[in-house]
């Protein structure tokens, strides 16, 4: 997106510290944050954070051909630029700016949250919108406040839907998120342990969740999953629907398939799971709200497709892995142990590791995972990390445990049946797309 100075001045709060005699202010430009990606005559808007401050990188970003900068320090003048502009905070400014192209393109907003499910809602959100509108989306899970930034300068002039990831650590920062792109509908896909250790309990964690609904249109919408959570702690005076998995009829959850009954229409999701109905009933809400034709709600559905290290299959040999090491929390973790358990039969085994951020009680949450894989049999337990072994422990299958990823990688290439069918799962830090690379290596050499 392009901006001209005499735009930016409109647009924030600013001063122009230096401007060269001869520039036209109103010559278009790009804006650029990093200048390992800046291209010339971009103008560099140089960030300032806890452990980086890209004013550092002023001098750099002239010599490699920027227009001009913004700066938080009124010292910070090259006279090489063509012009200098300062604002009290680059972060603050950069905010501002997004959301004055949000107003200027005026796209319906639609904000989504949750401690789970969130950027799966996300993508299938832009499935179901992009049959019928112009749909831009939050790239991958970039759902900080620099993630909101980017999307929105990404954003194409004839955008007609705009869809925005939020996720937080801390309160206060979707609040933050929603102040700067006042949404038309929030959603929350449900509220969970993820982040405890940081927010301390699970009200706290709803509380940062409902935030969504602070800077929410009053003639708006609020979409969430039908909890207690949601509804003792949501401020939001405006329309607001809850869904329940109790509310979806006739389902069948086969590999690669999804089937079910909602408000009677049939829907099929081109993947498994019980939880995928749960996040698809948030969608079909949105969509029926924003005049999305029923049938182009099916086709959207229907084509979704999850992003990389979400249920992503890979075969090596005989094997099937099934790779949904994206992210984990007891939430996701049990939904897609359900899963994968209820369609898959034996052989199979279960690769699990650490999850992470579950504060002061996070045996305990690994021990109730394997106190529910007692409920199976004819399962294999693999488990790899620290805190995994306490899955392992507590659960009645027989079990294996590895300190790293290649020597599960090991045992599985000289112990695993033919035909099994490999589930991972692990919060991201993990890195257990590692033990599917050395499978591979493995194989290969044999």
């Amino acid at each position: 997106m392009f901006f001209t100075i005499d735009e930016i001045k409109t647009a924030i709060k600013c001063e122009i510290l230096y401007i060269k005699e001869d520039f036209n202010t109103s010559t278009p430009f790009k804006i650029s944050t990093d200048t390992r990606k800046l291209e010339k005559n971009d103008v560099y808007l140089p960030l300032r954070g806890e452990n980086f401050d890209g004013h550092n990188f002023i001098d750099k970003a002239v010599e490699a051909g920027a227009l001009g900068y913004f700066t938080q320090d009124k010292f910070k003048i090259n006279k090489n630029a063509n012009f200098v502009i300062y604002v009290p905070n680059s972060l603050i400014a950069y905010l501002e700016l997004a959301k004055y192209l949000r107003n200027k393109i005026n796209p319906k907003v639609i904000a989504i949250t949750g401690s789970c499910g969130k950027t799966t809602t996300k993508e299938m959100l832009y499935s179901v919108f992009s049959t019928q509108f112009k749909t831009h989306k939050t790239y991958l899970n970039h759902n900080n406040e620099i993630g909101l930034c980017e999307t929105m300068f990404l954003m194409p002039k004839d955008t007609e839907i705009l869809i925005l990831e939020m996720g937080m650590r801390n309160l206060g920062e979707i609040e933050l998120l929603s102040t700067y792109s006042n949404p038309d509908i929030g959603i929350i896909s449900n509220v969970g342990s993820a982040h405890v250790e940081r927010l301390g309990t699970l009200k706290n964690i709803a509380i940062a969740k409902c935030e969504i609904a602070k800077n929410l249109k009053k003639d708006g919408l609020f979409i969430g999953v039908d909890c207690p959570q949601i509804k003792e702690n949501l401020e939001y005076s405006g329309k607001k629907i809850y869904t329940n998995i109790s509310d979806a009829k006739n389902i069948d959850i086969a590999i690669d398939l999804t089937k079910f009954d909602y408000k009677n229409e049939s829907y099929e999701i081109s993947q498994t799971g019980e939880y995928n109905i749960s996040n698809a009933m948030l969608v079909i809400e949105a969509a029926l709200s924003l005049g999305v034709k029923t049938e182009n709600i099916k086709k959207g559905l229907l084509s979704y497709k999850p992003i990389e290290k979400r249920w992503e299959k890979t075969q090596i040999n005989s094997w099937t892995l099934i790779n949904d090491s994206y992210n984990a929390n007891p939430e996701s973790m049990l939904a897609v142990l359900k899963t994968f358990l209820s369609v898959y039969k034996s052989p199979i085994t279960v690769v699990l590791g650490d999850m992470l951020e579950l504060g002061k009680d996070e045996i305990m949450y690994h021990k109730q995972i394997g106190e529910f894989l007692s409920k199976y049999s004819d399962v294999e337990l693999l488990t790899v990390g620290t805190l995994s072994q306490y899955i392992a422990k507590s659960s009645t299958l027989k079990s294996v445990h590895f300190e790293n990823n290649e020597q599960c990688a090991k045992y599985i290439v000289e112990n695993t049946q033919e035909n099994s069918t490999i589930l991972l799962k692990a919060s991201r830090s993990m890195k257990f797309e590692q033990i599917i690379e050395k499978i591979k290596e493995m194989v290969a050499k044999i």
